[in-house]
């Protein structure tokens, strides 16, 4: 198992000796001893990938896709392996990683296809007299910070149209998660032949200084992040000091709305996606369920049915759907939201406590007649706890669920498709799963209105985030 920091192809301990234990969240047992890199390690890897990005940027676009297409196939030839890192050191099922794997693989295989095809325009100004030619070129070294819940799908999704338009990448993985970065950087650099240096990955300790050096080096232009709005909050206010580009998909808080016209089964099945994939821990998560109060109690027993029926366990064990969640700190901090929602009259239709034993792991609970102003609509929740709030007027509805600050994803559920694209309308939210529980896509361009993110992810949206506009005017 790789566990050295990458920085310009070569593996290596952090300069100042410093590690991170890697824990299995199921036990809490040690999977690995990770260096940790210091500032000056990231300093080291910002120098490196701006000397790789100059010939990769003068590298054929065609060479580029079929260097992104080898990372496409190596990732699925190596699946089951990826699966096995992810599922060790994050804890979700394994059908879970697996899909992760399968999922992650696809921003090669799509960014490949868009490297060829990063278009601009050859014009004539109004007044006659000159050409104006538009092109893209690439922005640089981009310095990318990724989460824990997706160790493989959060990196891939940056660096696969970040290679596609000719940059560089200095990565620093979450301490949590780091062995699946850098084994996709060991597959990247020695199966496939990606040039050193493009792909450098630096493990911390802590992120604040280290990064914050990173801001401040002159190779790189742009920040992309995947986390928390508070941590976006501060990189943001860090990125303005240099005026770098950025490129922010932050926290949710999800409404799932379900009409009394709807197919409840349906419904169920489409919340179980939005909810408990990846064991609840992500930012598409369904967060607040507005139901309709004619079917507010058969909805919920159906849910509450569907959710206390799932196996919670370990994520090697066969019919694991519910896996660990990453932390004490998790299993506290959504025990304090269910607790609260109690308190404040809200019933427990399933789960409702901690569960017993070594690991950290929360049931699947379903709470009925929670109020909207209880703190666990307003708060990421970031486990399986499904809040089920009533409506009988469309427009209060609406004004409910856009009663945040967030604005990532929302769900609507309703046989009527009309009225579900009236209402998608207006929900202030990147993306709508209209009748579905899944919408996140390669082709689709990802990201979030509001305080949920600056850019979009995928589709050919995707690729022109890690690009310059260049204007020349010219005559002939």
């Amino acid at each position: 198992m790789q566990t050295k920091l990458v920085i310009g192809g070569e593996r290596r301990d952090g300069s100042e000796g410093d590690t991170v234990d890697v824990l299995n969240p199921a036990n809490g047992e040690l999977v690995a001893t990770v260096a940790a890199g210091s500032v000056d390690d990231m300093l080291a890897a910002c120098d490196v990938a701006s000397e790789a990005q100059k010939s990769w940027a003068a590298t054929a676009p065609r060479v580029r896709a079929e260097l992104l297409r080898g990372c496409y196939q190596v990732m699925i030839d190596n699946a089951d392996a990826l699966a096995d890192i992810i599922v060790a050191e994050h804890g979700k099922p394994k059908a879970d990683a697996l899909g992760e794997i399968a999922y992650g693989a696809e921003f090669f295989r799509w960014n490949s296809e868009e490297a060829v095809r990063l278009q601009g325009t050859v014009g004539m100004n109004p007044a006659g007299n000159a050409r104006m030619i538009v092109h893209h070129p690439p922005v640089g070294v981009v310095l990318m910070v990724t989460p824990w819940n997706f160790p493989a799908a959060m990196i891939t999704r940056k660096i696969a149209p970040a290679l596609a338009a000719g940059n560089a990448c200095v990565i620093k993985p979450a301490k949590e998660t780091p062995l699946t970065a850098l084994a996709l950087a060991d597959l990247f650099e020695n199966e496939v032949g990606l040039p050193a240096g493009l792909v450098n990955m630096v493990t911390t300790k802590s992120a604040s200084k280290p990064v914050a050096a990173a801001m401040d080096h002159n190779a790189i232009r742009m920040v992309s992040f995947t986390g928390s709005t508070e941590v976006g909050r501060i990189l943001l206010q860090q990125a303005s000091g240099r005026v770098l580009k950025t490129a922010m998909e932050l926290g949710g808080n999800a409404p799932f709305i379900v009409f009394a016209d709807a197919d409840l089964d349906a419904a169920v099945e489409g919340a179980l996606a939005a909810k408990m994939r990846h064991s609840a821990e992500t930012c598409t998560a369904a967060n607040r369920f507005f139901v309709e109060e004619s079917v507010m109690d058969e909805f919920g027993e159906k849910l509450a049915a569907a959710m206390g029926a799932m196996k919670v366990g370990d994520g090697t064990a066969e019919g694991t759907q519910v896996g660990p969640l990453i932390n004490q700190d998790a299993v506290d901090n959504v025990d304090r939201l269910v607790t609260a929602a109690v308190a404040g009259g809200a019933t427990a239709l399933s789960g409702g406590s901690p569960m017993d034993g070594p690991g950290f792991f929360y049931p699947p609970t379903v709470l009925a007649g929670v109020s909207p102003a209880n703190p666990i609509t307003s708060e990421e929740i970031f486990g399986p706890v499904a809040p089920l709030i009533g409506f009988s007027d469309e427009d209060d509805m609406i004004a409910m669920a856009n009663d945040t600050e967030m604005g990532l994803i929302g769900y609507v559920f309703t046989e009527d498709l009309a009225k579900g694209l009236r209402v998608s309308e207006q929900i202030q939210a990147g993306i709508i799963g209209l009748n579905r529980g899944v919408a996140s896509d390669p082709a689709a361009p990802f990201g979030g209105m509001k305080q949920s993110g600056v850019g979009r992810e995928g589709a050919s949206e995707g690729i022109y985030e890690f690009c310059e506009t260049q204007y020349i005017a010219t005559n002939w």
